[in-house]
């Protein structure tokens, strides 16, 4: 993981590190019209995800609300 890390850093790309799940360490990193999660995995092992999109901005908070609401039906 910390090699990982280190390559992350020397690519100037900044990180956070979330505890998703017990046996996983999640680094995710913001790129411009993409996410990347890599986890890492107790026993040493990688994978990760791309999660592409546009980054277009939408409405307000009554949008926001509206779009929440429709993700619990």
């Amino acid at each position: 993981m910390f090699a990982t890390m280190r390559l992350l850093d020397k690519l100037g790309l900044h990180f956070f590190i979330e505890r998703t799940r017990p046996d996983t360490i999640r680094l995710s990193v913001t790129l411009v019209g993409e996410r990347l999660e890599i986890d890492v995995f107790e026993d040493g092992h990688l994978e990760f995800s791309r999660f592409r999109g546009d980054e277009s901005v939408e409405g307000g908070y009554e949008e926001l609300m509206l779009f929440l609401q429709s993700q619990g039906e």
